[in-house]
């Protein structure tokens, strides 16, 4: 039998996915010169780190709402973030209000269906 510490190394050798999401919300910008220099600093990201999986967004509504995803898998989850993203998080202070946070994958069966009652409750 297994003791609680090396079930609990044994579980922590097991990559987990985390995500790491920093959000922009620009204050007196040209959106489209903004955009166009996100996309010049997320191509730059792809460029030097090829294993990074990163994604940008742009909120549908308010013009100057930015969100950039980090996808992270590994053994530790950086609970204040991985070096890119702290440095990704400083780096766009200057152009507004930053939100930077950490999502850990949730793990877990899921069901095969949804019962009729739960999707009527989900979907209306």
């Amino acid at each position: 039998m297994l003791s609680f510490v090396e079930l609990n190394k044994k579980k922590s050798e097991n990559p987990m996915k985390w995500l790491e999401v920093v959000e922009l919300r620009a204050v007196n910008s040209n959106r489209e010169l903004l955009e166009s220099q996100l996309q010049t600093l997320i191509d730059a990201i792809e460029k030097a780190t090829p294993q990074q999986a990163i994604k940008s967004y742009r909120l549908v509504m308010i013009d100057n709402d930015f969100s950039i995803h980090l996808f992270h898998e590994s053994t530790k989850v950086e609970n204040k973030g991985s070096r890119l993203g702290l440095r990704l998080a400083s780096a766009l202070k200057e152009f507004g209000l930053v939100n930077h946070s950490i999502w850990l994958e949730m793990h877990g069966k899921r069901p095969k269906r949804v019962s009729h009652c739960l999707h009527n409750r989900l979907y209306g």
